[in-house]
């Protein structure tokens, strides 16, 4: 499981009222700016008007046993991330976002996760964090763990508006907010490729292994590997350059597919595992090599099968960085959390995940990597701000708020 403790979406600035379950509910898809999938979702607030503060965002544990432990440290992990960055929350706002199962109903959903949301809702008390209003969302419906009153939250549970309908629809396209779609569906976009591409690339792998690990590990050839490594990703980025963006994701995914072979991307994997060669690698993170440079580590990223899934920790990582640095928070810690699911001591990885969910400004490692020293320089860089950021807390004057009542807040 990977924790994400979400910043995107609306950016706080813009002012908008949420009277309701269901206006919270129309609004989350805005606020974290995709739709979750099998998510926990909580949303600190902050004063008397419940200001949305600092977002976190976890995969549903499967299996319920681990539920106790896991709300503890979510609760834990969502009061000590608000106080760092904006003092402590005066509450929270809980979602469970499930689609239903075979044969299953989105009522089913929500009643086989009440004892979830009772346990979160108990861990947040007991942390003197009160939780205004739980939902849950599934199979285009929402119920409210909290609101008894059946007008507004009937037992059979409430739809959802259209798309595009609501007021925090009209707020975010106003502000030049989009939905990237599900969570689902950006994972997808650096899922392995399925068999018999899958077949034809681990093939090529081994053979690529055979050739370059040995050549990397003996320390004499090494330097050689990195400049094959990066002349081979050059030509790949000027044909991704080349060719122009297409709209629709599943085309324009098979689209880049077609444009790197088999061999050339079991040797640019290979040579990736160098870190070097992958600091030099992430120095295209802006201009007119973003994009290009985004679509490339993805289309890699899809090339790690197989035995070879943990290769992907570099690939996914360079994505990340690259998402994050052109302002694509949501998609950026899509490919971090799928990076350290691949390898989780991937430290990298770790790091960009950990000052993504921070806040630093992107400008601040973009020039940590433009010192080629990417680890050490970001470490640094990670730790003087996240040391400026908790004494700015300690010296805030006053103390929280008085938490609003009922579902109400500002996003």
């Amino acid at each position: 499981m990977t924790r994400h403790n979400e910043a995107a979406g609306l950016s706080g600035d813009e002012q908008i009222t949420l009277r309701s379950p269901a206006e919270l509910a129309d609004a989350l898809p805005y606020v974290l700016g995709f739709h979750p999938d099998d998510s926990i979702v909580m949303i600190a607030l902050h004063g008397p008007r419940g200001r949305f503060g600092g977002r976190l965002r976890l995969g549903i544990p499967e299996a319920s046993e681990e539920w106790p432990e896991v709300c503890d440290q979510l609760a834990e992990c969502l009061v000590t991330g608000s106080e760092r960055r904006a003092g402590r929350p005066d509450g929270t706002v809980l979602f469970l976002c499930q689609e239903p199962g075979e044969g299953e109903s989105g009522q089913d959903v929500m009643e086989r996760l009440r004892p979830l949301a009772q346990r979160l809702r108990t861990a947040c008390g007991g942390l003197e964090v009160p939780v205004f209003e739980a939902l849950c969302i599934s199979d285009g419906r929402f119920w409210s763990y909290v609101c008894p009153d059946r007008r507004c939250c009937p037992p059979e549970g409430v739809p959802l508006t259209l798309p595009g309908t609501s007021v925090m629809a009209a707020a975010a396209t106003y502000a030049g907010v989009h939905v990237r779609g599900s969570l689902r569906e950006m994972e997808a976009r650096l899922a392995p490729l399925a068999p018999p591409r899958a077949e034809e690339q681990e093939r090529a792998l081994d053979t690529a292994g055979c050739e370059l690990v040995p050549r990397i590990l003996g320390g004499t050839d090494c330097a050689a590997v990195r400049e094959e490594t990066l002349v081979l990703l050059g030509g790949m980025l000027a044909r991704f350059r080349a060719a122009p963006p297409i709209a629709d994701q599943v085309a324009a995914d098979l689209r880049d597919d077609g444009l790197i072979g088999d061999q050339e991307a079991a040797a640019v994997i290979v040579g990736l595992q160098d870190r070097l060669a992958r600091d030099r690698a992430a120095q295209w993170m802006e201009g007119p090599d973003a994009e290009p440079a985004l679509r490339l580590w993805r289309a890699l990223s899809r090339r790690c099968v197989g035995s070879y899934a943990e290769h992907a920790a570099a690939p996914l990582t360079l994505a990340g960085w690259v998402a994050w640095s052109m302002g694509d928070e949501p998609a950026a810690r899509v490919a971090l959390g799928r990076a350290l699911s691949a390898d989780p001591h991937y430290l990298f990885a770790r790091l960009l995940h950990q000052a993504c969910n921070e806040g630093l400004d992107p400008e601040l490692l973009r020039r940590c990597l433009r010192q080629d020293r990417a680890d050490r320089a970001l470490q640094t860089a990670v730790r003087g701000e996240l040391e400026r950021l908790g004494a700015a807390a300690a010296g805030r004057p006053g103390g929280p708020g008085t938490p609003g009542r009922g579902s109400g807040g500002r996003a």
